[in-house]
């Protein structure tokens, strides 16, 4: 059964060749200094939020890094709601939810999830929010994180595993390093919206199938993305897909498979 997370959507939607390079060939490429410096930065946080969700001292950590302590302090500022007891609800950090589809495991790990209290009386009273850290400013466009996979993904899986219906749900976005405070961004979640997503993770599924059988049966590689897509420039494999000369290799300068939807 293969495991299906927000980023093999992603990839697989935008280039089906780049995902069988990344998920079946496995191919990789070492990440520049200061991606693996700000990938390890935001890994750091995430711990800390989640250690001090278990309730374990998170001193150590923030003694060592004035910028996650600088982070820490701005949230507790911005947000001291989030951070309050409320003995009613309940919150879980690295949260993991899957769900089986066919032969596919599609898997999530919310960074934090709050759910309110049963309200026998006022059903619709019931909420519950996915909480996510990302430890970049807020983007340009915000709209543009409705269609991210990562947004549809955990909205899907929460209300296909849950007894939430789509209304009750809500995904909170925190942008750590917007300035000149952490901003947030709330999407809710809709009937239309969990429709589409299953229709389009139902119709992804079916091509994933239909190209796995063709490339275990024959070696039939997956298709590739049309080149007018402008997406060959800034990948790195170009040259396996014959989509650059030998000698304007050094032009891809970004691998898309080590760029997930949202850096952490």
């Amino acid at each position: 059964m293969l495991r299906i997370s927000q980023r093999h959507l992603k990839i697989l939607e935008t280039c089906p060749r780049q995902f069988e390079q990344t998920f079946c060939d496995r191919l990789t490429l070492p990440m520049s200094p200061t991606q693996q410096s700000k990938t390890q930065l935001g890994s750091d946080f995430h711990l800390l939020m989640h250690q001090r969700e278990l309730g374990l001292p998170i001193e150590p950590i923030l003694a060592k890094s004035p910028q996650l302590n600088t982070w820490m302090q701005a949230m507790l500022q911005v947000a001291p709601e989030l951070f309050a007891p409320n003995p009613q609800a309940w919150r879980q950090s690295e949260h993991v939810r899957t769900l089986e589809i066919g032969n596919y495991l599609f898997t999530a790990i919310y960074d934090l999830l709050i759910l309110q209290p049963d309200c026998p009386k006022d059903r619709l009273r019931q909420r519950a929010e996915i909480i996510d850290w990302k430890t970049y400013p807020l983007p340009k466009y915000k709209k543009d994180l409705d269609l991210e996979w990562q947004t549809r993904l955990y909205l899907y899986l929460l209300a296909e595993t849950s007894d939430y219906v789509p209304k009750q749900i809500t995904f909170t976005y925190w942008f750590i390093q917007s300035a000149p405070q952490p901003k947030s961004v709330n999407i809710n979640y809709t009937l239309k919206q969990h429709r589409q997503t299953q229709l389009d993770v139902l119709a992804l599924l079916a091509n994933l199938t239909t190209w796995l059988d063709a490339n275990r049966a024959h070696q039939e590689p997956f298709p590739q993305v049309a080149a007018s897509t402008g997406l060959c420039e800034h990948c790195h494999f170009a040259v396996r897909c014959d989509r650059q000369h030998l000698d304007d290799r050094s032009a891809a300068s970004i691998d898309l498979s080590q760029i997930p939807a949202f850096p952490i």
